[in-house]
């Protein structure tokens, strides 16, 4: 059992803040704890270092800040005290630079409707196939970043319409998100088409 703790739902904290509420969270389980670094929750190494010492059920760093330098410094800092996980939007761009980095896996948000495609990048990135790589990245992945770049909160929206797309449909999206356009959304299906089946 463990839980993902996600980024508190205040505006703004500050690091201090952030750190109190990460370890009141943890000192209140008994299973392990993976903290999600993205928005709002941006822990840095001495704080992470703290965490760690004062809870051993912190077990994981996942990165959704994408911040280089930042994971640099936590990893070396921490070495392998943390489990590491890639949490960036569409992952699978990110993957190459991460593994090199130490953070060998990732999430996939793409594997909720294209779970075939995504286990391919996953076996081509664990395998050093960058050639496997290059080609899912070029004929899937740059041209699904175009249309979720179009507007602020694609990335939630098309994977909605992604999963809509694969007969796994699961609503619209909650406002203030914008499901995507009927253009956008004709643009993923022939995306998807093209991959073959999953």
């Amino acid at each position: 059992q463990g839980i993902l703790l996600l980024p508190h739902y205040l505006t703004e904290a500050s690091p201090e803040g952030v750190a109190a509420h990460v370890e009141s969270v943890c000192k209140s389980v008994k299973f392990g704890v993976v903290v999600y670094n993205r928005n709002v929750c941006r822990l840095k190494p001495d704080q992470l270092e703290m965490l760690a010492e004062r809870c051993p059920n912190l077990i994981g760093f996942k990165d959704g800040m994408g911040d280089i330098e930042l994971m640099v410094s936590i990893r070396r800092r921490l070495g392998d005290r943390f489990t590491y996980l890639g949490g960036l939007p569409t992952a699978e761009v990110y993957a190459a630079a991460y593994k090199a980095l130490g953070v060998p896996v990732y999430s996939s948000a793409v594997f909720n409707f294209v779970p075939k495609t995504a286990m391919d990048f996953y076996k081509a990135i664990a395998a050093d196939d960058h050639e496997t790589v290059g080609k899912l990245i070029d004929d899937f992945f740059l041209p699904y970043l175009d249309i979720r770049n179009r507007c602020a909160g694609y990335a939630v929206s098309i994977v909605k319409a992604g999963a809509k797309i694969a007969g796994y449909d699961a609503g619209p999206v909650r406002a203030p998100l914008t499901d995507l356009k009927p253009d956008e959304y004709e643009r993923l299906a022939a995306l998807i088409d093209k991959l073959g089946p999953q």
